[in-house]
């Protein structure tokens, strides 16, 4: 989201405690903390209210912590989940607060995230490369839903929010660099909001035959106010805001 230094000495360091408890059944439990540090040696330049520079470090840790509860009855399963990560503080000089990640996939949801069918390979196709560094969120869902023979439904409605300082913005040179950080999208700030809705169905034609509709529709609440700046580009950039949605609908054969 920042940028970054221009010299190719790097320093690594993830580590992981996943937890999965099945015992208890018919209940499902998750937990899963996260850390990780990252920093190209050095420190680099970052242009600040659009005006003049300031030195910024290329340091980037933080943390995520994620859960899931199911419950599986005889028609489907129910589940609620959430999620915390660190977010920038607002201070560049001591680097990013926001979890870094070599190849990160949320899979809560299936429109934001990957819990669809995971044909999404860029921004904008399909799903959004979207992780959970600088969000927190909380949804719940109904999967495998069967109350037809060979139809299959999950139903999921999570509210993401920012865990980043509106600070931040001071940096952006535009009104939509919140969508400018790569596999790590959305940007969001403490007073920025999205609420997703997935409705995935999955009809099974034959036993090699499946028809996939998968929708999707994401309300947009981020706030314009804080992401609107007298030095931001205006006239090559709209300001204004919308919701998205997809529909994509897949037949799959398998061999």
């Amino acid at each position: 989201m920042l940028g970054a230094s221009a010299k190719s000495n790097y320093s690594l360091f993830f580590a992981g405690l996943p937890l999965v408890i099945t015992a208890w059944e018919p209940w499902r439990f998750e937990l899963d903390v996260n850390y990780g540090f990252v920093e190209n040696l050095g420190c680099f330049t970052i242009r600040k209210n659009g005006q003049w520079l300031q030195r910024a470090s290329s340091q980037r840790q933080g943390w995520l912590i994620k859960g899931l509860v199911e419950y599986a009855f005889d028609w489907g399963v129910a589940g609620l989940f959430g999620w915390y990560a660190s977010g920038d503080d607002g201070d560049v000089t001591n680097g990013s607060e926001r979890l870094p990640s070599l190849a990160a996939k949320s899979r809560f949801t299936s429109f934001s995230g990957y819990g669809g069918l995971d044909w999404g390979v860029k921004k904008g196709f399909v799903e959004w490369q979207a992780d959970y560094a600088g969000t927190w969120g909380i949804g719940c869902k109904l999967q495998d839903v069967s109350f037809l023979e060979n139809l299959r439904q999950t139903l999921r409605i999570a509210l993401w929010g920012g865990t980043n300082s509106p600070t931040m913005i001071k940096y952006m040179e535009a009104c939509d660099a919140w969508n400018e950080g790569g596999i790590d999208n959305p940007y969001l700030t403490t007073y920025d909001y999205l609420l997703e809705f997935n409705l995935d169905n999955s009809l099974r034609i034959y036993d090699n035959l499946t028809l996939h509709l998968d929708l999707g529709y994401v309300v947009n609440m981020l706030d314009t106010a804080t992401w609107q700046r007298s030095w931001m580009d205006k006239e090559s950039l709209s300001c204004e805001k919308q919701d998205a949605w997809k529909a994509q609908l897949a037949v799959v054969y398998s061999f």
